[in-house]
């Protein structure tokens, strides 16, 4: 007697390895259309450095020079905490919708997906610099010495910093409640030692330790450099790619650690 049996489907596990542009890019085109169906997001992205600058401006109207002294640092500091707080958040919405596991079970990797994702927020990120960036030197009067794209590349560099850092906390969060209490512990720190309130050689000795190995406080030693000197200066390249390679380490460790399910 013959007797036959039915395979049970098995999932595929998500391929490893190399990126793969196509699926990178119809993962990025993927979150670009959900994004377009979300007006409010866009506008809390794009919008909210351009009003927080705006704001900062008129708060100092008594005292221009104090808005050029920390308004360029500012303009790559609210790029960084918007996205941050944005990516974080829709990342995890991916995840508790069941999202981020269908995804999964395809022929997608975990590095396609992230970078995916960060293409998609990036797109976002360029325009939300360039408008903000505008703003302040264009329209609010910001005083700087050096070139308006070199302020840009820091804008952008920050924004895709804090993306990075978006995708990878919510690795971590079970809930969007959770994802916004990571700005606390991620991000207020880096404000208060990244040298925008104080100098860091002026802080305690181990605190500037601290402030060292923080890619915040070199986006903001890098606008410093900006509003500072007429060229590019080799502490600008400096910071510069120590923040582009923060960001990318950081989506490095955000595909290690990506899960398909939040417990």
């Amino acid at each position: 007697m013959t007797t036959t049996t039915s395979a049970t489907p098995t999932l595929r596990p998500a391929p490893t390895g190399a990126l793969n542009p196509a699926r990178t890019a119809a993962t990025a085109a993927r979150v670009l259309r959900q994004l377009r169906h979300d007006p409010r997001t866009i506008a809390l992205m794009i919008l909210i450095p351009c009003v927080m600058l705006f704001l900062l401006r008129y708060v100092f109207d008594g005292s221009p020079r104090t808005f050029d002294n920390i308004g360029a640092s500012l303009l790559g500091i609210f790029p960084l905490i918007t996205m941050f707080l944005v990516t974080s958040i829709a990342t995890l919405r991916e995840r508790t919708s069941g999202t981020l596991e269908r995804l999964l079970a395809m022929p997608l990797g975990k590095a396609d997906l992230i970078a995916g994702y960060a293409l998609a927020f990036g797109a976002l990120a360029i325009i939300q610099s360039a408008l903000a960036t505008g703003l302040a030197l264009w329209f609010l009067g910001l005083d700087v010495t050096g070139s308006p794209w070199l302020l840009l590349l820091v804008a952008l560099l920050d924004a895709l910093l804090g993306t990075a850092l978006g995708l990878f906390v919510s690795a971590f969060a079970a809930s969007e409640f959770q994802a916004v209490q990571f700005m606390p512990a991620v991000i207020f720190p880096q404000l208060l030692l990244c040298g925008l309130f104080t100098p860091r050689d002026n802080m305690h000795p181990a605190l500037e330790a601290i402030s060292n190995v923080l890619p915040m406080s070199y986006a903001v030693d890098g606008m410093n450099e900006v509003l500072k000197h007429t060229d590019m200066t080799a502490t600008f390249v400096r910071d510069a790619l120590i923040v582009a390679g923060c960001a990318l380490l950081v989506l490095g460790l955000g595909a290690a650690t990506l899960r398909r399910r939040t417990a």
